[in-house]
């Protein structure tokens, strides 16, 4: 049996919480408790198939605890449920839901079954299945408003399969009546009972959920030997007028219950709005139920948690508005995976005081869930066996424990070397090393660089640069003459010099 939280705020949702909303998973089944706003996405963001949903039970109608069933059944409209869709509700769920079809008109693929239970009921049975049963008592609010709670049936023992070997039983439909606690004849005419071959009854779990109420002995009824205890804590004890004018819990309320009820754990939710962290509730309920956790949305809360682990696994992250190591008491996942080394078998052991079992995993230094003092471990501060430094409180120095002594005094002063020698002038600047040798430029030692192009001539007398075709031997262009002499007079023709002109021309 898994729980989820879906919404652990009371009344308006905040930032990171949502409205009302418990998923319980059992088997491959769903059911829910409560149903705020916003319950279909938290069921999609939890992993949860809302096609595996078969029951919704409503506290009461308090337009927080019941508006998301709308949107929750127009989805399974959407994606073409044909299973049965069961409500338990008090009287005016009904009326509710086939109006806001009606207006809508929608006929839906799917059968709605109400089963309201009337004002003033104090108890009822409301499911009651071959595996299991839910109950329902009358709380104590401003409107009419019920728990629930859900409770496994015993389960058969384990079958000892030697033993029935040993006494010839092998058919299939043998060991289903001894499981069923019916005596079986052999063949030879041996009675076989059921108490031979099979252990005795485990104990089913059980999950009762409270909400919108003050103390009260229905809530009492409802917790006593629970496994899993989820109750509201809307006010710390410093608002218990406001808890009692507004018929709500206080932390300490919620505590109360299941430590009178012998519950196995309690789980707080139903939040104010005004607590933007609920360690100051969880503190308070410590100290009276040290085995209490805060619902934290789409966190599984897992009663067997070495079957169960891994079955449902969240979209998202969830959000953690709480401390994890005052949350979970070992050092393994959140959801009750138990600490310690690994591979390590667990065992119980009972405190002195005999107050109750706390879970030590074996062979481990730490980790599982052990006592802890009032609200909470908290680790020990070494520092506060040393006196302070000072009537100011802060904390302590160890220098307190020498004297004052400061090693440099044990040294002579630094040694400034520049006082070695005298300043550059009477102005007191730093010393010049250079000022001890005579000004020399380097570069008066060298002869002046070169210009290559003063060895050549330029081009012409206005100063352009030198056009280095010059220096290279080029044939006649036969663009200079109108005809092509022979070469056997080409030494005597005259040579005509070349102008800029000319290389104008030849464009």
């Amino acid at each position: 049996m898994i729980i989820v939280p879906l919404g652990v705020s009371s009344a308006t949702p905040t930032a990171k919480r949502h409205l009302p909303s418990v998923a319980l998973w059992r088997e491959g089944r769903v059911f829910m408790f409560d149903c705020g706003e916003n319950a279909q996405m938290r069921l999609l963001q939890a992993g949860i198939k809302r096609s595996k949903v078969e029951y919704v039970f409503i506290s009461h109608l308090d337009g927080d605890h019941f508006y998301g069933l709308l949107g929750l059944i127009s989805t399974m409209h959407l994606q073409r449920r044909d299973k049965k869709l069961t409500i338990v509700s008090p009287p005016g769920i009904e009326e509710f839901i086939n109006v806001a079809f009606k207006v809508a008109g929608t006929e839906l693929s799917f059968e709605l079954e109400f089963i309201e239970i009337p004002v003033g009921t104090d108890h009822q049975v409301v499911i009651d299945d071959p595996d299991f049963f839910v109950e329902a008592r009358a709380l104590e609010h401003s409107t009419y408003c019920v728990g629930y709670r859900f409770q496994e049936k015993d389960k058969p023992g384990k079958v000892d399969a030697s033993r029935a070997e040993e006494l010839g039983i092998t058919e299939d439909g043998d060991f289903k009546k001894l499981k069923a606690g019916e005596d079986v004849t052999l063949k030879d005419g041996t009675v076989v009972t059921a108490s031979e071959i099979v252990g005795e009854p485990r104990v089913g779990h059980s999950f009762a959920y409270i909400t919108d109420t003050v103390y009260c002995a229905n809530a009492l009824k409802l917790a006593d030997n629970v496994t899993l205890l989820y109750h509201e804590a809307t006010f710390d004890s410093s608002l218990k007028d406001k808890a009692d004018d507004t018929m709500h819990s206080t932390s300490e309320d919620a505590a109360k219950i299941a430590a009178q009820s012998n519950a196995g754990r309690l789980v707080i939710s139903h939040f104010s709005a005004r607590y933007t962290n609920q360690f100051v509730l969880l503190k308070e309920a410590r100290r009276i139920f040290r085995d209490t956790w805060v619902a934290t949305e789409l966190r599984p809360i897992m009663t067997d948690p070495r079957q169960e682990r891994g079955i449902i696994k969240s979209k998202i992250e969830y959000e953690r508005e709480v401390d994890p190591r005052s949350q979970q008491r070992g050092r393994g996942r959140p959801g009750g995976r138990p600490g310690g080394r690994p591979g390590a078998k667990p065992r119980f052991q009972r405190r002195d005081d005999d107050r109750s079992k706390y879970y030590r995993p074996g062979g481990g230094s730490s980790g599982g869930y052990r006592g802890r003092g009032d609200g909470g471990y908290q680790r020990r501060d070494y520092r506060d066996d040393r006196p302070p430094r000072d009537d100011r409180g802060s904390s302590r120095d160890y220098r307190d424990d020498r004297g004052s002594r400061d090693y440099r005094d044990d040294r002579p002063p630094r040694r400034d070397y520049r006082d070695d020698r005298s300043p550059r002038d009477d102005r007191g600047a730093p010393r010049d090393y250079r000022s001890d040798r005579a000004p020399r430029d380097y570069r008066d030692d060298r002869p002046p660089r070169r210009d290559y192009r003063d060895d050549r001539p330029p081009r012409d007398d206005r100063g352009a640069p030198r056009d280095f075709n010059r220096d290279r031997r080029r044939e006649d262009d036969s663009r200079d003459h109108d005809e092509k002499q022979p070469d056997s007079n080409k030494g005597s023709l005259p040579i005509t010099p070349r102008t800029p002109f000319d290389d104008f021309d030849r464009f």
